[in-house]
C-alpha cells in the first residue's frame, strides 16, 4: 500500500489531471493521494478533492518542502511516492520505481530524460555547477540530484525533516542527506514533459538557496571535507602569491608563505575540531 504525495501551487491547470494518471494506475489499490495545497489562490484544492484526492490545505504559501513534509507527514502508508502537479513527471513510471525500491533501497529516484531541454546556457552552468558540488559532496555520480519523482519510506525520512529545505532544495537536501548517511539510493529512468502553467522557481535566488543548503550539509554530516576544500584553495593561493612574488624579485616572498602557511593550518585545524564535535554529537536517524 502506497501514498502519493502532490504538493500544489496554484496549478488548478494540472492539478486534476494529475490526480487522475495516478488513480487510474492499475496497481492504484488500496493506495491513497494526498494534495497539499500551499495556499493556493486559485481552484487547486477543490479540483484536486473533485479528482478524488485527499487534500491538506496550507493558509498561505510556505515552500515547496514544507509542503511535501506535511504530506508526507499524513500519510496513511509508509511506503511514499511524491510527484509534481504540473504534468512533467508521468505517473505511469511510479510502478517501475517502486518495483525497484522494493529490493531493498532507502529511497529510488527518476532520473528525467531531456531535462536540459530548451533551458537557457545560465541555467545549463548552474545546474553543473551544484551537480559538480553535490557529486564532491557525496563521493558518488548522482545523475539527477533535484528530480521531484520517488519513492521512499515515512519512518526512514522524518528524522531527516530539521535537516531538508522547506522550499525547491528540499529535493536536493534529501538526496545529500541520504547519501552522507549511507543510505542506499538508486535511480531509474523516467520520462519527463512539460509543464502545465508557469513556473514557480526563480533561477537565481533558488540556485542560491540550493548551494546554501549544500553546504549546511556538509557542515552537518562531513564538515571535514568542505575545510579540506577551503584549506586546499588557500595552499594553491598562497603558492600562486608567492610564485608571483618570486618572479618580480619581491621581498615579501616568506611573509606571503608564513601567513598562507598559517591560514591554511587554521583552516585544517578547524576541519579536525568540527569532525570531532559531529562525531561526538551526531546520532544517527532512526
Amino acid at each position: 500500500m502506497i501514498t502519493v504525495v502532490i504538493p500544489a501551487f496554484n496549478e488548478e491547470g494540472g492539478i486534476g489531471r494529475a490526480v487522475e494518471r495516478v488513480r487510474a494506475l492499475p496497481q492504484f489499490h488500496n493506495w491513497e493521494v494526498i494534495v497539499v495545497d500551499d495556499g493556493s489562490s486559485d481552484r487547486t484544492g477543490d479540483i484536486a478533492a473533485s479528482a478524488g484526492a485527499r487534500v491538506l490545505r496550507h493558509p498561505h504559501n510556505l515552500g515547496y518542502g514544507r509542503a511535501l513534509k506535511a504530506g508526507i507527514g499524513a500519510a496513511t502508508h509508509d511506503t511514499v511516492v511524491i510527484i509534481d502537479a504540473d504534468g512533467t513527471y508521468a505517473a505511469e513510471d511510479i510502478p517501475r520505481l517502486v518495483e525497484a525500491y522494493d529490493r531493498g533501497f532507502d529511497m529510488v529516484v527518476g532520473v528525467r530524460s531531456d531535462v536540459r531541454r530548451n533551458e537557457s546556457a545560465f541555467k545549463t552552468l548552474l545546474r553543473w555547477l551544484l551537480t559538480a558540488l553535490v557529486e564532491f559532496t557525496a563521493g558518488r555520480r548522482i545523475p539527477d540530484v533535484n528530480s521531484g519523482l520517488r519513492v521512499f519510506s515515512r519512518r526512514t525520512i522524518e528524522p531527516y525533516f530539521g535537516q531538508l529545505c522547506d522550499t525547491f532544495s528540499f529535493t536536493t537536501s534529501l538526496t545529500l542527506a541520504y547519501m552522507m548517511t549511507a543510505r542506499f539510493v538508486s535511480f531509474v529512468p523516467i520520462s519527463y514533459g512539460t509543464r502545465h502553467g508557469r513556473s514557480k522557481v526563480k533561477l537565481f535566488r533558488d540556485a542560491l538557496r540550493t548551494l546554501q543548503y549544500i553546504v549546511q550539509s556538509i557542515l552537518y554530516y562531513n564538515p571535514i571535507k568542505l575545510f579540506l576544500l577551503v584549506a586546499g584553495v588557500s595552499a594553491v593561493f598562497t603558492l600562486v602569491l608567492a610564485a608571483a612574488a618570486i618572479r618580480i624579485g619581491s621581498t615579501t616572498t616568506l611573509i606571503v608563505l608564513a601567513v598562507g602557511g598559517a591560514v591554511t593550518l587554521v583552516l585544517f585545524g578547524l576541519g579536525l575540531v568540527a569532525d570531532l564535535l559531529r562525531q561526538i554529537m551526531a546520532k544517527e536517524p532512526r
